[in-house]
């Protein structure tokens, strides 16, 4: 009799272990899988641009600096391999885009131009939900990095080797207060 109740025992430890591991397992694909979708965002993003940088060409011909800006950052994007650099990148690239948005008050007929409008409410929508994203993954993340430290998933974390992931964080500018002035 003893020794059946060793073996239910080891049985329910077996079980506890194996959905603890699991539980691992789901958190660390929920994770990259709200990664994949700031991915999908920033892809979208990506795609965009050009038409609203032709768009603009054709209003705003001295701006070129802004343009160049836009295209460079644009570029870049496919050359960082790591989540932070992209995510740097990426944060610099909504910055030229404000600036490239902020051409439409010095060219009233780009304003009222209906492809730049439908560009612009197009990469509204993608920067919000960009930023979306970014809340989705941090809470993922932080969900992850609570069971990677919590007992007693901790031990088993541990030994199959379970990362803590970063957060995302807000860039030191965006951090400041807002100045408004009349």
């Amino acid at each position: 009799m003893g020794w059946i109740i060793a073996i239910v025992a080891v049985v329910v430890l077996v079980l506890i272990y194996f959905s603890m591991y699991n539980g691992l397992v789901k958190y660390r694909n929920w994770v990259d899988e709200a990664w994949a979708q700031i991915d999908v965002q920033l892809k979208r993003r990506y795609d965009l641009i050009p038409n609203l940088v032709e768009t603009v060409k054709g209003y705003a011909k001295h701006e070129q600096e802004t343009l160049a800006k836009v295209v460079e950052l644009r570029n870049q994007l496919g050359e960082k391999s790591n989540r932070q650099d992209q995510m740097a990148v990426n944060d610099q690239l909504s910055g030229a885009l404000k600036n490239l948005f902020a051409l439409r008050e010095a060219y009233p007929d780009l304003k009222a131009n209906e492809n730049f409008k439908m560009l612009q409410e197009e990469l509204t929508q993608t920067e919000n939900k960009v930023a979306y994203s970014r809340q989705l993954y941090n809470n993922t993340v932080m969900k992850y990095n609570t069971k990677i430290e919590s007992v007693p998933t901790n031990i088993i974390a541990s030994v199959h080797h379970f990362e803590k992931r970063d957060m995302l964080e807000a860039r030191a500018e965006e951090r400041e207060n807002v100045r408004v002035s009349f």
